[in-house]
């Protein structure tokens, strides 16, 4: 598999939570639009033989696009790279954008696939969290999507926040799981710098959930989604009807991708390489034909250490076999050893696979710590 990720850098606001690369400034996006068109043909040259078998529009927010900037984007890829039969185009959404008429609008796209952000059942924590749709809105969102004719249909969730009951967030799952979405992407709050909340809590306003508070959540999410016949095929993603993302698991299965647009990043399948964080100097750049990366320069280490991290988040684990043959006897050896001293509880142990239990997924940044080559 390989994907080619578009970044749409506009929101109509800040979420409280968010530390993506974006902005709320809206007369920039011809400039952006005719930049990043600018990046898709510039890079063509160089992979225009890959058959591209995803494409995913993340942000920000591309719902923030209009019909006519949609389909220009398409042109310009159409033109210029190669996809196949069956390619997976997924489309990141906000409910207050999906109008019956923007929904209609999309449908007369190659858009196959909605990823749409419910975040939370709950108006309080969605205040909190300063999304600007409701619960009402949300559920509305889904059910017209799927009713004009998206079957594939993600929602996103954020679980683990401080106020937010158990019993409560378990019967929310439940509503979600009883609307007709094939996948769901569930994420644990993080309060980082720079974001409003990261402000609030060093304002003493808001506090941090408590661990096992915060494990209970989890359990909850696996469990629920697990009796509304959702898999959990990575850490944070679900899917019912082996609806699972293709895009996101090429990321995990080291496929080869290529991000366009500010921070967009890129992996050739030999080399990392990123594109600027800076909005304003893409656009400028962009406009002028003149784009410049960043490359990670990964050791052996550096190596090692990601293939491990890619591989234990998925519920597939890490293959040993193939970890042998790209590292070494010494260093399965040195793997071995290190996971003899953990908790036992945290991994599914076979000859040929080294996976995650529920415990250790919860845990996984602890365990990956402790599995890393220094």
């Amino acid at each position: 598999m390989s994907g080619i990720y578009l970044h749409i850098p506009f929101c109509k606001s800040k979420c409280s939570y968010c530390n993506f690369c974006s902005i709320a400034l809206l007369k920039q996006k011809t400039d952006f639009l005719k930049a990043l068109e600018n990046e898709l043909q510039a890079n063509s040259k160089n992979i225009n033989e890959i058959e591209f078998s995803s494409i995913y529009f993340g942000g920000g927010t591309p719902s923030i696009l209009n019909y006519n900037e949609i389909q220009n984007v398409f042109e310009v890829l159409y033109k210029y790279y190669k996809f196949t039969k069956n390619c997976e185009i997924s489309f990141e959404a906000n409910p207050e954008d999906l109008s019956s008429e923007y929904l209609k609008n999309l449908k007369n796209t190659p858009i196959n696939r909605l990823s749409i952000g419910l975040q939370s059942m709950d108006d309080k924590i969605l205040k909190l969290l300063r999304r600007r749709h409701n619960v009402e809105r949300s559920v509305n969102s889904v059910i017209d999507a799927y009713n004009l004719g998206f079957e594939n249909i993600s929602v996103d969730v954020i679980y683990g926040i401080n106020g937010l009951r158990s019993e409560n967030f378990e019967n929310h799952l439940k509503e979600i799981c009883k609307l007709p979405v094939t996948h769901i992407s569930a994420y644990h709050l993080e309060i980082e710098k720079g974001t409003l909340l990261y402000r609030l809590l060093n304002e003493n306003k808001i506090s941090e959930i408590d661990d096992s508070l915060s494990f209970e959540h989890y359990s909850i999410l696996i469990d629920t989604l697990q009796s509304f016949d959702f898999r959990q095929y990575e850490i944070s993603n679900f899917a019912k009807n082996n609806k699972i993302s293709h895009h996101n698991s090429s990321y995990w299965d080291r496929s080869i991708y290529y991000g366009f647009g500010p921070s967009a990043h890129s992996f050739d399948g030999k080399q990392r390489f990123y594109n600027t964080t800076n909005i304003q100097n893409y656009i400028a750049e962009g406009l002028k034909n003149n784009f410049s990366v960043e490359y990670d320069k990964l050791s052996e280490s550096d190596i090692i250490n990601e293939y491990l991290m890619l591989s234990l988040r998925t519920s597939k684990g890490l293959n040993l076999e193939d970890y042998q043959q790209h590292f070494g006897n010494s260093e399965l050896s040195r793997l071995k050893a290190k996971v003899s001293k953990l908790n036992q509880d945290w991994f599914n142990y076979t000859e040929k696979f080294l996976s995650l239990t529920k415990e250790g997924m919860f845990v996984s940044n602890h365990i990956l710590i402790n599995l890393f080559v220094e």
